[in-house]
C-alpha cells in the first residue's frame, strides 16, 4: 500500500512537472512532515532537523545530521538518507546536483545565513523561488488528514464541555490555563498547538490576550481560545462563557451579535464563494447595528499540521471555497473598557457546504 507521504509526494511531482522544476528543496518543517513523516517541528528559527528533496524523477532524499539518523531510518530508506555534520548546503548541493539544474527552494522559510551558505555552492545549480507550492497541496485535506482532525477536535469539544464546572472564583488567567493543559495532555493530546488564550471580563478585548495574574471574580465574562494537538493534527476553538447566574445584557446581546455572523457566514460558505465574500457576510451583520469597528480581525483560517495555515477568510482574499478546505470561522467584537466576545468554529468544506468539526 502506498503511504500518503508518497503520494503527496507525487502529487508535487506533477506541480513539479508544470513549473519546470528538477527538484525542490524542502526546509519549511510543517511541509517536511507533511511529505516524508520526518520531525513536525524544528527547534528554532535557526536550527533545522533536516531537509528533503523531491525529484522529478522519484529519487526522494531525506538530509539530516547525526542527530537524527536513528529516527529518519524509520520513515525513510538507507540509500536515500544523507547525514551530514558541519556543512548542511554542501552537502545539500550535492544531492541537488544528482537530480538535475533548475531547482525550487523555499525562499520565505529559509534562514538568511543558511540561504547565503546555500547560494555560494550554488555552481551549476539555478534556484528557482517556489514559495506555496507544498501549501497548495496542504489547503485540500487527504481522508489521513481528516481522520487526525476529527480526533482533534472530539478532544476540543470534550475540554469545553468540562472547563465551565471547573471554574472557580480566585483562580488566575495563568491557573486555568493550565487547567487547560493538563486536560488535553492528560488524554491523549502530544502538546498544545498553540498557548491557550485565557481572558476575564476587560482582558478578553485583546483576541491575542496572554493569561495574566487576573483573578475571576463572580459574574465574570471568560473567553478561552484554545487547542490541541492529536496524531500531529491541530484543533482550534473559541468560546465565551459567563461565570455567575446574572450574565449581563451586553454579554447576552454580544455573544447573540457574533454567533448571528458566524451562522450567517457559514450558511454560505460553499464551493465556489469567494472567501472575501464570505468576510463580508460577517461584517455585514455587525454594520446593521453599526458595531462593525469592534470587528478587528479576519474571519478565519486553515487548521492542519498547523493552527494558522492556507486559506484565509479576509475581506482581501479573492480565492474561492473548495471543497477538502478546513477552515476556522470566529467573528469577535471587542471593547477595551468592557471585554470581548468571540464564537469559533472550524469547518470542512464539502459539496454542498460546510459541516462543522
Amino acid at each position: 500500500m502506498i503511504s500518503p507521504y508518497a503520494k503527496r509526494r507525487d502529487a508535487l511531482r506533477r506541480m513539479m512537472q508544470t513549473c519546470g522544476l528538477d527538484a525542490v528543496l524542502i526546509n519549511y518543517a510543517a511541509n517536511r512532515y507533511y511529505l516524508s513523516g520526518f520531525e513536525l517541528h524544528d527547534v528554532q528559527s535557526n536550527e533545522s532537523a533536516g531537509y528533503l528533496v523531491i525529484s522529478a524523477s522519484g529519487e526522494d532524499y531525506l538530509a539530516t545530521d547525526p542527530r537524527y539518523t536513528e529516527v529518519a531510518l524509520k520513515v525513510w530508506p538507507k540509500e536515500y538518507l544523507e547525514i551530514y555534520r558541519r556543512n548542511a548546503p554542501q552537502a545539500l548541493a550535492k544531492v541537488l546536483r544528482k537530480c538535475g539544474v533548475r531547482i525550487g527552494i523555499e525562499t520565505a522559510a529559509m534562514n538568511l545565513v543558511f540561504f547565503q551558505s546555500l547560494q555560494k555552492e550554488q555552481k551549476g545549480l539555478a534556484f528557482v523561488p517556489c514559495n506555496g507550492l507544498v501549501e497548495e497541496l496542504r489547503l485540500f485535506k487527504d481522508e489521513e488528514e481528516f481522520q487526525a482532525l476529527e480526533q482533534s477536535f472530539v478532544l476540543n469539544h470534550a475540554m469545553l464541555d468540562w472547563l465551565p464546572n471547573e471554574l472557580r472564583a480566585g483562580q488566575t488567567e495563568r491557573e486555568v490555563a493550565w487547567l487547560i493543559e493538563c486536560y488535553f495532555r492528560e488524554h491523549g493530546a502530544s502538546e498544545l498547538a498553540f498557548p491557550s488564550i485565557v481572558a476575564f471580563n476587560e482582558n478578553a478585548a485583546m483576541p491575542h490576550a496572554i493569561p495574566t495574574d487576573k483573578v475571576l471574580t463572580p459574574e465574570s465574562l471568560v473567553l478561552v481560545d484554545v487547542g490541541c494537538r492529536v496524531q500531529d493534527y491541530c484543533s482550534d476553538q473559541t468560546r465565551t462563557f459567563w461565570f455567575g447566574d446574572h450574565p449581563s445584557t451586553k454579554f447576552q446581546e454580544t455573544v447573540d451579535l457574533v454567533r448571528r455572523a458566524q451562522s450567517t457566514a457559514m450558511q454560505m460558505m460553499k464551493p465556489g464563494v469567494l472567501m472575501c465574500d464570505v468576510y463580508a457576510a460577517a461584517r455585514s451583520v455587525f454594520e446593521e447595528v453599526g458595531e462593525e469597528e469592534a470587528f478587528t480581525h479576519g474571519l478565519g483560517h486553515g487548521v492542519g499540521l498547523e493552527t494558522h495555515e492556507m486559506p484565509s477568510l479576509s475581506p482581501h482574499i479573492k480565492d474561492v471555497l473548495e471543497p477538502g478546505m478546513v477552515i476556522t470561522v470566529e467573528p469577535g467584537l471587542y471593547y477595551p473598557d468592557w471585554g470581548g466576545v468571540r464564537w469559533e468554529y472550524t469547518v470542512v468544506v464539502g459539496p454542498d457546504g460546510v459541516t462543522q468539526l
